[in-house]
């Protein structure tokens, strides 16, 4: 599996749909990864640890009312319209 599939599948992961089975630890798996690449800092993983337990929690609408992770907002918003960061 070549890095940029790596990285694809760990977008996909990151965006797991709420509320199915394991939802909430596959995106925590995912943050962890963008965190070790210094993607993600360590208040905004902290965010999704949080919520790896509850599936139905959108750890991004936590972020936004908290004032917390604008730059992964901002980067993960950007994939989610097809940018590329």
């Amino acid at each position: 599996m070549s890095a940029d599939d790596i990285e694809r599948e760990q977008w996909a992961l990151i965006n797991t749909p709420l509320g199915q089975e394991w939802s909430g630890r596959t995106r925590y798996a995912a943050a962890m990864y963008f965190n070790r690449r210094g993607e993600m800092d360590a208040e905004t993983l902290e965010i999704y640890r949080i919520c790896s337990r509850l599936d139905w929690e959108d750890p991004l609408a936590i972020l936004t009312s908290h004032s917390i992770g604008s730059d992964w907002l901002a980067k993960i918003n950007d994939y989610q319209h097809g940018e590329e960061r």
